[in-house]
């Protein structure tokens, strides 16, 4: 490595940065980074010497050369492909035959595709390769006759090469960044959850603040902690902490940095020491959130305006989504309530809703539909006896037989409570409705309100079939005792093909453990 070495910062003190106020670093100057890569591909050793020498104390952003040196095409191709980080190469158009630079320049754009490095020509015999033609022909940056390359001018080409190269290296970066945000964006508006938004945009706020490390290293580590009341978690990491994506964050700290982040919170400010960020922002009053960056060197004036963009844009983001998920959880719990008070309207217990819910949400994954589609069919299910919201209560609360016409009159019950779900516009009650209207139908074809057979009946039809009856035959009703599960399955056994779609019955049968736990957790009382 060529360039001046400074003192690394001794990172004793640090500073609270009031609120809303502009946070400053700890004023020392940035230590050097890890230097830049220069491919010298040239067959005279001594045009090598002279590179060497002449750029012996070159400096940009604090950041000396490394020279990578290749005597021929063959070991600079080789060296391309296993440093991946240069930043300019200096090539001689002449070696092997009078295009060998020529073709390395094709192959470093075409074949490897990499349009970051500044490629310098340097000729010796610019007759061969006119400068206008080379210029026109092929992506270089630069065309110089040796004889033209001082050592003032050597040292003027790279720097001016990397200041361009360190641009282009930004500019990749934000692409690569927004490419992840928007991807995080689309995945919080559809999800509503903040989780995969935070990492990703953390992962991008990592990379442009430590441009040029691998935010995987041990030199680049961060992460998010959430505190709810007694619940503290880190919600987004990278480095060592992506291993406590999930835990308590204390899990990971040393002493000193769990000092900081106590601080941080009881003081409701940020903390800058040395090479570390302690960030504290409140997205929600319940909310109290930490995030934790270090790496190589301290943080800048624009690092921390990058930082409090971060803490704005992640706020926004926790709001939105928060607010969300408390309007879905209210609807949710309307939802079983209403199902509930149906319930009990017709003397059942407020549990069996829950219960079919859970069964559904499993039959529904054991189908082979989405996660997505089996917690809507969950949400959905609770209404799956909507309608008897309109039968009479000396039929609803008979506990013998009905008549003929009783009978009649109770199955309006389906394509009623269809038909009032059905209005809405709403994913979850549309859901509904079908459930509602097709619970009743057999896959025989002797069901009702339609008779329909098979799989005409809607998949989720079947599955709420499946999961009302299951749940009806094991619970006790004014009309008969709880059935054993050796009882209900031989029923199922018998019914397969029958009442029930047969696939929906083997994972039944093959799952049971799995109801029998739901049933566990929602006991009748």
């Amino acid at each position: 490595m060529m360039g001046q070495e400074t003192s690394p910062h001794n990172g004793s003190d640090m500073a609270f940065a009031p609120e809303n106020a502009a946070m400053e670093p700890a004023g020392h100057n940035d230590p050097p980074g890890k230097p830049w890569k220069v491919l010298i591909v040239d067959d005279e050793r001594g045009v090598h010497d002279v590179t060497h020498l002449s750029l012996k104390n070159f400096e940009f952003a604090g950041r000396g050369l490394h020279f990578l040196d290749a005597y021929s095409t063959e070991s600079a191709r080789h060296i391309l492909n296993t440093h991946t980080d240069i930043a300019v190469a200096l090539v001689d158009v002449v070696m092997e035959d009078e295009y060998a630079g020529l073709d390395l320049v094709r192959y470093i754009r075409q074949t490897l595709g990499n349009e970051l490095i500044r490629l310098v020509l340097r000729t010796g015999q610019p007759g061969q390769a006119p400068e206008r033609d080379i210029i026109r022909e092929y992506d270089i940056n630069d065309y110089k006759e040796k004889t033209e390359l001082t050592a003032q001018k050597l040292y003027s080409t790279i720097y001016t090469s990397l200041r361009s190269y360190s641009d282009l290296l930004a500019l990749e970066s934000n692409r690569r960044g927004l490419e992840h945000i928007v991807r995080a964006s689309a995945r919080l508006f559809t999800t509503h959850t903040t989780d995969g938004f935070i990492q990703s945009v953390l992962e991008h706020l990592v990379g442009l603040l430590y441009l040029d490390e691998d935010i995987q290293s041990a030199s680049c580590e961060s992460f998010v902690s959430e505190q709810r009341g007694d619940h503290n978690a880190v919600i987004a990491a990278t480095g060592r902490f992506t291993n406590l994506i999930g835990t308590d964050p204390d899990r990971g700290m040393d002493n000193a940095l769990h000092t900081l982040v106590r601080q941080a919170r009881n003081k409701r400010q940020s903390i800058i020491r040395d090479r570390e960020f302690i960030g504290y922002f409140r997205p929600r009053d319940d909310h109290d959130n930490i995030i934790y960056i270090t790496g190589t060197r301290p943080l800048s004036q624009r690092d921390l305006g990058l930082i409090d963009l971060f803490l704005h844009h992640v706020s926004v983001a926790y709001d939105n989504a928060l607010l969300h998920n408390e309007i879905q959880d209210t609807q949710r719990d309307m939802v079983y309530m209403l199902g509930e008070s149906i319930e009990t309207r017709s003397r059942e217990t407020g549990q069996h809703v829950r219960r079919v819910a859970e069964y559904s949400r499993l039959l529904a994954i054991g189908a082979g539909l989405s996660e997505r589609e089996a917690d809507i069919i969950k949400a959905a299910a609770p209404l799956h006896d909507f309608g008897k919201i309109s039968i009479p209560d000396v039929i609803l609360h008979n506990p013998g037989r009905l008549t003929a016409d009783e009978w009649e009159i109770m199955k309006t019950h389906a394509s009623i409570g269809e038909e009032l779900l059905g209005r809405s516009e709403r994913e979850i009650l549309k859901v509904a409705s079908i459930i509602a209207g097709q619970h009743h139908e057999r896959w025989d074809g002797n069901g009702y309100p339609r008779a329909l057979k098979g799989t005409n009946i809607h998949i989720y039809g079947r599955i709420g079939a499946i999961a009302d009856v299951f749940d009806a035959l094991g619970s006790k009703r004014s009309y008969k005792e709880a059935w054993p599960l050796d009882r209900i399955v031989q029923f199922f056994v018998q019914e397969r093909g029958e009442h029930f779609d047969p696939n929906l019955v083997d994972w039944l049968l093959e799952n049971l453990t799995l109801f029998k736990m739901v049933r566990a957790r929602y006991p009748d009382a």
